[in-house]
């Protein structure tokens, strides 16, 4: 392997390191604020009463977090390409 491809290597392991970072707190408080959306629609659905869909704070929130997990994501996406390109750079 060549030095450039030890480089996208190394940088490749840094991006997946810091995607993790980046999108472990934000998925985990995705998670719990769905099961508790989820929870309030089944109690609502018990209850026999109408749900109202407007726009919440834990929508709004829950908007923010999933646009993080993506970012995150796709942070890691790249260093999983920059370490395929190592591998394919001759």
């Amino acid at each position: 392997m060549t030095p450039v491809g030890w480089v996208l290597v190394l940088v490749g392991l840094a991006l997946i390191v810091v995607g993790y970072l980046r999108t472990r707190q934000p998925y985990a408080r995705l998670k719990s604020l769905e099961a508790q959306d989820q929870n309030v629609a089944r109690y609502e659905a018990w209850r026999g009463g109408v749900r109202d869909d407007s726009k919440t704070n834990a929508s709004v929130a829950m908007a923010i977090l999933q646009r993080q997990v993506r970012i995150g994501a796709g942070i890691g996406f790249a260093g999983i390409a920059a370490i395929l390109v190592a591998l394919f750079i001759r």
